[in-house]
């Protein structure tokens, strides 16, 4: 699968920065590329994919979101199109700058 193609839903993300996290897991801030912003409440939890420029694939699970940039909510994900996930890696990574995450 290239990473132009989206899911059957059409909503793809950006990997704009992607570091280790304090305790377990990793911290991925992502932009909305394409299609309609998610739920905050759909994504907790939820299982994704990311896809690296290169073509490899990296199956992730989102365990909760970052609040770096402040509290995430739906309005501000669907004005800003920016969202920072705790998430655990489950095979596949680890999941770089330009890699492109879709909903599973």
């Amino acid at each position: 699968m290239s990473p132009s193609v989206t899911t059957r839903i059409g909503v793809s993300f950006r990997v704009l920065d992607a570091m280790d996290a304090p305790h377990s897991g990793r911290i991925l801030r992502l932009r909305l590329q394409s299609g309609e912003a998610p739920s905050i409440k759909s994504l907790k939890g939820s299982v994704m994919k990311a896809v690296s420029p290169e073509g490899a694939e990296c199956r992730f699970r989102v365990l909760g979101f970052a609040v770096f940039g402040g509290k995430p909510s739906n309005d501000r994900l669907a004005r800003t199109g920016r969202l920072d996930l705790h998430v655990e890696e489950l095979g596949g990574g680890p999941i770089g700058l330009r890699w492109t995450a879709y909903l599973a």
